[in-house]
């Protein structure tokens, strides 16, 4: 069976043979369709479901940006008429220029469709049928030389790119993610137990994970000028602005990518590094240094296979 809209006087027009696909095409031929079933209408209830809510706050702020394109090619599309073809155009043409950032943006778009599977309005979600782009994970971490030269310069500039450097260094030190200590306060820092708590910022099954650092002897140095930088009498956090609060994320980064742009300049480092290359830093030396992986995730695979940026692989010759 197949259905046609006969409009008066004119030509009939083929619909298909979904009929809930026809009644939305002529509703969108009238102009009285509302957007119900549409990647919109669907992003709209995602942010209402539960699993939106279980999300991290830096993982919804990532989602609010990846929508934004996602949204300019497929917003008013009705996720019944997606086929897997249409997002394969989408990773390889519409988003050509920006190949990485498309496999997030699809991602999103697989959860809106999980939704809309969930819901009913289809029976298969198309996004799993679809290769994303291959993605070249980064294979260097920064030279403890060219590392050490950089916090130098940093700690030179004055006194909020000297917090940046602190920064950096306990990245670098504790291996932990930027989210995990951007608010840390001074009590979570224990010389008496010789130990940093923080929690895991990727959470698994439900359960917190808290993860306690070792405070090495090199350690509690940089505790010392952690706590040795100025701040309110009543501020327990140990990154502050000239303020006195916390940095935001967003004002952290922004200060980092300038800084690193004038080290570049003045030819302090002769290659550029993000922070979060300073996580696989940490991986690399501790496994120089302990002849092992830190358990950075669930699996050590994943922190072998996204962090371990060794350049020689040591083992054993036959005795």
């Amino acid at each position: 069976m197949t259905y046609r809209y006969h409009p008066i006087g004119a030509k009939p027009i083929n619909l298909g043979q979904d009929k809930r696909a026809a009644i939305q095409k002529v509703l969108d031929l009238n102009g009285a369709s509302n957007d119900a079933g549409t990647i919109e209408e669907l992003w709209r209830t995602y942010q209402t479901m539960p699993q939106w809510k279980r999300l991290g706050e830096r993982t919804k702020e990532d989602y609010a940006k990846y929508s934004v394109p996602l949204l300019a090619v497929m917003g008013k599309v009705s996720a019944r008429l997606v086929r897997p073809a249409d997002i394969a155009r989408y990773l390889r043409v519409e988003r050509a220029d920006a190949p990485v950032r498309a496999n997030r943006e699809v991602a999103l778009l697989s959860n809106l469709m999980t939704v809309a599977v969930e819901r009913g309005d289809i029976d298969v979600n198309p996004c799993k049928q679809v290769k994303r782009n291959l993605e070249r994970l980064r294979t260097e971490a920064p030279e403890p030389e060219s590392f050490a030269a950089f916090i130098a310069w940093l700690t030179a500039q004055g006194s909020q790119r000297q917090v940046i450097a602190l920064m950096a260094e306990f990245a670098a030190m504790a291996g932990s993610r930027r989210i995990e200590f951007l608010h840390l306060t001074l009590p979570q820092i224990d010389s008496i137990a010789g130990e940093i708590r923080t929690t895991r910022a990727k959470q698994h099954g439900g359960s917190t994970r808290v993860e306690s650092i070792s405070i090495t002897p090199k350690m509690e140095d940089l505790v010392r000028r952690l706590r040795a930088l100025p701040r309110p009498d009543t501020c327990l956090h140990v990154f502050t602005t000239r303020d006195g609060n916390p940095y935001t994320d967003t004002g952290f980064a922004s200060t980092w990518q300038r800084s690193m742009a004038k080290a570049l300049e003045e030819k302090v480092i002769t290659r550029r590094f993000t922070f979060r290359d300073l996580r696989a830093y940490y991986t690399t030396q501790h496994k120089a240094q302990y002849g092992e992986l830190p358990e950075l995730h669930a699996d050590v695979k994943t922190t072998a296979r996204v962090y371990d940026r060794s350049r020689v692989s040591e083992r054993k010759g036959l005795s």
